[in-house]
Formats: C-alpha cells, sequence, structure tokens
C-alpha cells in the first residue's frame, strides 16, 4: 500500500489534560502499572470544552485506559531492551517509550470523578504528562486469559501472576539503616525503587543502570548508588553511597543535604 502524504492534513491530535503524579523524572516512573500499585494521582481535563458532559456515567467504571503522550521523548528506536529481556526486542514487540509517534496506553483504576478531576490509582505516568484521550476499561472484551506473554515466556521460568521469575532482594543491616535515615531525616524513599528495580534482575541492563563493581554490582538511582551482592538467584543490598563526589559536597546548595546527612552520619563509603 502506497502512503498518501495528504492523509496527515487530518492527523489532529489535540491533549485533553495532563496527569498530576509524584513522579517528575522518567527515571522515577515505574515500567509498568502493575509495579505502581498503590501509586495516587489524578487527571485534570481542560476547561471550556464540554468535558463536564463527556465526563457523565464515567464513574461506575472501576478502571479506565488512560491514552497519553510521551512528553519528554525525543525520538525513537526501532529496537530497544525491555527491563525483562536479556536481548534487545523490536520497538513493535515492546511497551517502550520510544516509538514513532510516542503514545502511551495505561490501565488505571478510577477512584472519583468531581468537576473535571479523576482522582487514580495506580499511577505510571510522569507529572505533566499530556492526556489524549480516556476510555472504559470493559473487562468482558478487554480481558482475554489465553491471550499468553509473548516472548516474555522465553525469558525465564513462570511464576504465578508474572512470567518472569523475580529475584529475591535482601536489604542488609547497614542498608537498612541508611534507608531509615534517608526517610525519617530527608523523607526520601528509596526502598521500593530499589525492590522493584534489583526483583527484575541484577546484572547489567541498559534500563537498570547497573554496573559491575569489584565482586559485587552498583545501581544508580537519581544521584544514589546502591552497591549490592548476588548468589544464586538472590540480591543482598550492602550499602548506600552518595553520587557526589566529596568536592561537590561542599556546595551550599540545599538539594545536597541529605548527601551531606548520610555522609556524615555513615561515612563516605557508607
Amino acid at each position: 500500500m502506497r502512503y498518501d502524504r495528504r492523509m496527515d492534513q487530518g492527523l489532529v491530535l489535540e491533549p485533553i489534560g495532563i496527569v498530576r503524579s509524584p513522579f517528575s523524572e522518567r527515571v522515577d516512573a515505574p515500567r509498568q502499572p502493575r509495579a505502581a500499585e498503590g501509586v495516587r494521582g489524578s487527571i485534570e481535563l481542560f476547561e471550556g470544552r464540554h468535558f463536564e458532559d463527556a465526563l457523565s456515567d464515567l464513574e461506575s467504571w472501576e478502571y479506565i485506559w488512560v491514552l497519553f503522550w510521551f512528553h519528554l521523548n525525543d525520538g525513537w528506536r526501532p529496537k530497544v531492551q525491555p527491563p525483562r529481556s536479556h536481548v534487545r526486542r523490536g520497538t513493535f514487540a515492546t511497551r517502550a517509550p520510544h516509538r514513532p509517534n510516542p503514545l502511551g496506553l495505561s490501565v488505571v483504576k478510577l477512584e472519583r470523578v468531581e468537576d473535571l478531576r479523576l482522582d487514580i490509582l495506580n499511577v505510571d505516568m510522569l507529572d505533566g504528562t499530556p492526556v489524549v484521550d480516556i476510555k472504559p476499561y470493559v473487562a468482558y472484551t478487554d480481558s482475554i486469559p489465553e491471550a499468553g506473554n509473548g516472548w516474555l515466556d522465553t525469558e525465564a521460568g513462570a511464576a504465578p501472576g508474572d512470567p518472569v521469575e523475580r529475584w529475591a532482594v535482601e536489604i542488609e543491616e547497614l542498608a537498612a539503616a541508611q534507608l531509615r535515615f534517608l526517610v525519617d531525616e530527608h523523607g526520601i524513599d528509596l526502598e521500593s525503587r530499589i525492590v522493584e528495580t534489583l526483583s527484575l534482575g541484577p546484572l547489567p541492563h541498559a534500563y537498570r543502570r547497573i554496573k559491575r563493581e569489584g565482586d559485587g554490582f552498583r545501581l544508580a538511582i537519581k544521584d544514589w548508588r546502591v552497591h549490592f551482592r548476588v548468589g544464586g538467584r538472590q540480591v543482598r543490598v550492602l550499602r548506600l553511597s552518595s553520587g557526589y563526589r566529596p568536592a561537590q559536597l561542599t556546595r551550599p546548595d540545599p538539594a545536597l543535604d541529605a548527601h551531606r546527612g548520610l555522609v556524615e552520619r555513615f561515612g563516605a563509603a557508607g
């Protein structure tokens, strides 16, 4: 079939609202709604476009599909390496955000509709994400249990509810104390992110920011470094450290307070 570029004239896409979520950067966002279980957010629709009427009866549905635009992505890649794959896969065989048209699709739980605001649960989208459409999730037609898991079934042994066998993650005493310190003193919670990332696999991977370090490994989460070792199918998280060099921590920047605090309490090497 030949492509007629005159078709472009009919492809008009305008956002209908934006997402409000606790995730501000791409590295923060869960890879799937399953990994965002319990995360609350909202969709704020734009005024003056009769969306109040369009929302009629939506609250009768427990789950909704949200179609959105990956607004922070530049360009696309024909092949990508998903977090659950050991090899590169064709983009159309994945949920990767790097697509010819960066459209995303997530199913979220609808908790409440109030005016032009939708309160939602299990949010995996970034704050400020443009929403292009909302549809009800219809269980009898949208769920196909016998559909299978594609190439995911070839990655590892099947596990209940997840085709990829997850790794066991153990937080050792020092790392646990550091994580408690960051939460109690600075309101920074890294544990769920660490466990979710490492449970998918501890080996170096393009998306998981893991590197070898001596006889162990190091995971980067934003400006933090997580040091761990692997035995069998178990990951032992040993300690955390700052991603900043000592000279950088001397800068009078309040954003570095948590890093300075970790070093003062536990030492530069954790």
